[in-house]
Formats: structure tokens, C-alpha cells, sequence
């Protein structure tokens, strides 16, 4: 599919490495980006991220075809609000966001009112690094892209959305927004709370100097993500809270019921925990593998 106007709103690591990939492709003839700052606009005409980036949200939506929404959750519906009377009738919105429930719920009433579709996407790729520096074309290569219709979205808006991540390379996956939510929170969120406690408790000041000086690879690792965006994580914890605090529930059990093992010296129990963990990664770095090898573009 052949785009003539794509709007990227916000142009860091997702909406730049989108920009890339958009163009590498040729699936535009035209790519647009809105930024908030003036230095912004420099460094993306630099790194040819997009054909122009503007300051001006009317000016970069006007005309376009799809925009897809890349900035952090909170910020998604005041900038919908604002380009409201400049989105062309039938255009599609689309956004990157990591939780998909209160942003269908805001956005697909909203933009109906003015005869444009929203369509909830969320794709499974990104990194710890910031900004559109970090952006590359082959972000989403093989990423998994969950599209998230609701009962009111439109079959043929729905059907361009998972065309368009393919398009860059993704895998497209429907579930309802609800679901979704429900499993991120486990298999995302989750693993970003524990990263960031594992840096705020190992890395505090309050322990030994030397401390430090002990966190080699599998720290540096485990808390890889811990360097993500605040902002966007804090947007996230809060919209997918009770979600979120469900799966932390569980996990803290789980790990107090570890806690009484180590202190009973129950040497099965231990070994036991350990041989599960293993095995059930490595089924699951197994089926990732052969989905990947099964992978065509």
C-alpha cells in the first residue's frame, strides 16, 4: 500500500526509526513530523528521518492520510484535541502507544466526530535509548505489532493499519484492547518495575561504595530497561495500574514463597524454582527462533 501523506507526531526513537523505514520503503510520497522543539527540526532534516519537521501540529496533519500518534500516553489526547480541524474526513490515526484501553476509549469518539477512523496499535519494539539519534530502519523488522479494533472500528480502517506495520516489516497480531492491557502488564511492565527497583535498591547510595563495583553483566542486563523513559513509564504505570498491580501481587507472592524455601535450606525446592525458569525460556527463545526463521517479508 502506497501512502501519499503520512504524519509522524513525535519524532524520537519509534517515530524516527518509523520515518526511516517509511522512506527507505518508498510506502509515502510524502512524511511529515511534528516536534516540539526548534533544534529538533535540525537534527531530523539531518538525519533524513522525514521529508520536513515542523513545529506547527495544523500544518504537519493537514492532508494527511494517516498520522500515527508517537509521543508518550498522557499526551496523546490533548495533541488529537488540537488537530481536530485539520484532519482531512476518512483519515486514519494510529499511535505506538503501550497501553491501548484509555487511549481508544479518549481518541475513537473524538476523531469520529470530525469523520476520521482511530485504530490502536502498539509495536513490541524500541530500546532503552532516547531520541531520534537512536532511530533505524530496521526497528520494527520482525517486531510483533499488536492492532487493537474495538466493536466500533472500521473493518477497512483496521485492515490499512495492519497492512501499514507490515509494510515495515512487522508482524500484525488483533486482540481487544482489554486483553492486550491485561498481557503487557506481565510481560512488559511488569519486567520494567522490577528493573527499575533492582537499580534504585542495588545502585543506592545508602549500600557500601564497593557495591558498584560488584554489578557486572548480568546486572547491567537485567537492568538495561531501568534507562527507558521516565515519563513514558510513568504514563504507562498509571494508565495500566490495575493491571500492573495485579501482576506485581503475584510476583511478589511468588518471591515470598521463595523467600521461605531459602530460609528452610529446601535444596529440591530451590533447584526446582531454577530448572523451570530455564526450561520454560528456553522453550519459549526456542519458538521465537522458529518463528523468526519462519518469518517472509
Amino acid at each position: 500500500m502506497h501512502w501519499q501523506k503520512i504524519t509522524l507526531v513525535g519524532v524520537g526513537l519509534l517515530g524516527g526509526s518509523l520515518g526511516l523505514a517509511l522512506k527507505q520503503r518508498g510506502l509515502a510520497a510524502k512524511v511529515d513530523g511534528y516536534v516540539r522543539r526548534r533544534a529538533s527540526i535540525q537534527e531530523c532534516t539531518r538525519l533524513g528521518v522525514v521529508d520536513h519537521a515542523t513545529l506547527d501540529l495544523d500544518r504537519a496533519v493537514a492532508g494527511a492520510d494517516l498520522v500515527v500518534l508517537c509521543t508518550p500516553l498522557a499526551k496523546m489526547r490533548p495533541l488529537a484535541e488540537q488537530m481536530l480541524p485539520f484532519l482531512k474526513p476518512g483519515a486514519i490515526v494510529t499511535d505506538v502507544g503501550s497501553v491501548k484501553s484509555t487511549v481508544a476509549r479518549e481518541l475513537e469518539p473524538l476523531l469520529s466526530q470530525v469523520g476520521a477512523f482511530f485504530v490502536g496499535s502498539h509495536p513490541l519494539a524500541g530500546g532503552e535509548k532516547m531520541g531520534v539519534s537512536a532511530a533505524r530502519a530496521d526497528l520494527f523488522q520482525q517486531a510483533i505489532c499488536v492492532v487493537t479494533p474495538t466493536p466500533n472500528s472500521s473493518a477497512e480502517a483496521v485492515s490499512k493499519v495492519e497492512v501499514f506495520w507490515q509494510s515495515v516489516g512487522a508482524r500484525s497480531l488483533q486482540l481487544s484492547p482489554e486483553v492486550h492491557d491485561e498481557l503487557v502488564s506481565r510481560s512488559s511492565h511488569l519486567p520494567h518495575v522490577v528493573a527499575a527497583e533492582l537499580a534504585n535498591y542495588v545502585l543506592s547510595p545508602d549500600l557500601p561504595k564497593d557495591q558498584v563495583n560488584l554489578c557486572a553483566t548480568g546486572f547491567r542486563d537485567t537492568t538495561r530497561i531501568a534507562s527507558s523513559s521516565p515519563e513514558m513509564w510513568h504514563d504507562i504505570a498509571l494508565a495500566n495500574r490495575q493491571n500492573l498491580a495485579q501482576a506485581l501481587g503475584v510476583m511478589i507472592g511468588d518471591l515470598q514463597e521463595f523467600r521461605l524455601v531459602l530460609e528452610r535450606a529446601d535444596s529440591q525446592a530451590i533447584l526446582e524454582f531454577f530448572e523451570q525458569a530455564k526450561r520454560r525460556r528456553d522453550q519459549w527463545c526456542d519458538q521465537l527462533k522458529s518463528l523468526n526463521n519462519g518469518y517472509a517479508e
